[in-house]
């Protein structure tokens, strides 16, 4: 609702043969009442849509998500209200307990689907005359692993620093320019190896085991 909308209002509760077509002093105290109730509408529209998730916005997502998850999800360097908002729905209704949720998880948070192997599971390791072959396909089996499972995950790709230029690119010199030592701790915006790790935790189900590593 606008100042323009509430001093219309206004004015057509006062009666027309009161005042003249011109009304410059009328028009500048209803304008000037409007103004207050205008903001004031619209800090209530604002904390309504706070009370939603999808509609939620600001350092209230962040409340949000610190109050369903801790410290496990949080906001990302320059992510905006609505990639953030998604994650968090996301992450509310994920599948766990499962393959699948493995799976899910992983990709969700890296953008690369992880390998997953499971010694006693014929479809991972294929068999005689089935999907096997030295070197080609399937790999050992074994049922002395119950309760667990092997993960390879994939960090993100198009991760790097900011303003720095890699090596051997012509942007700067010593000292000058977009050129310096760095060191993992400067990439901003990146998928840790330790939400990696957290993420896989996550999902799995109680009492099962997920020997992971991780690559490029």
């Amino acid at each position: 609702m606008t100042v323009t909308d509430i001093a219309a209002r206004l004015r057509a509760l006062l009666p027309a043969r009161w005042f003249a077509d011109a009304t410059p002093v009328l028009d500048g105290v209803l304008f000037g009442m409007a103004a207050g109730w205008a903001h004031l509408h619209g800090m209530i529209a604002y904390a309504a849509r706070q009370t939603r998730i999808a509609t939620a916005s600001d350092g209230w997502l962040d409340r949000i998500a610190e109050d369903f998850f801790t410290h496990r999800v949080r906001r990302r360097a320059r992510e905006d209200d609505a990639t953030f908002s998604i994650r968090i729905r996301r992450e509310l209704l994920r599948e766990r307990g499962t393959r699948a949720a493995v799976s899910a998880a992983v990709t969700d948070l890296t953008g690369r689907a992880p390998r997953i192997f499971e010694p006693a599971r014929p479809a991972d390791t294929g068999g005689w005359a089935r999907a096997a072959g030295y070197s080609r396909a399937g790999a050992w089996a074994s049922l002395g692993y119950p309760f667990q499972c092997f993960v390879i995950a994939y960090r993100p790709q198009g991760t790097g620093i900011a303003q720095v230029s890699g090596w051997n690119q012509p942007a700067g010199g010593w000292n000058g320019g977009a050129i310096e030592y760095a060191s993992l701790a400067m990439i901003t915006g990146q998928v840790t190896d330790a939400d990696i790790y957290a993420a896989i935790a996550d999902a799995m189900p109680a009492a099962a085991t997920a020997w992971t590593a991780i690559s490029n």
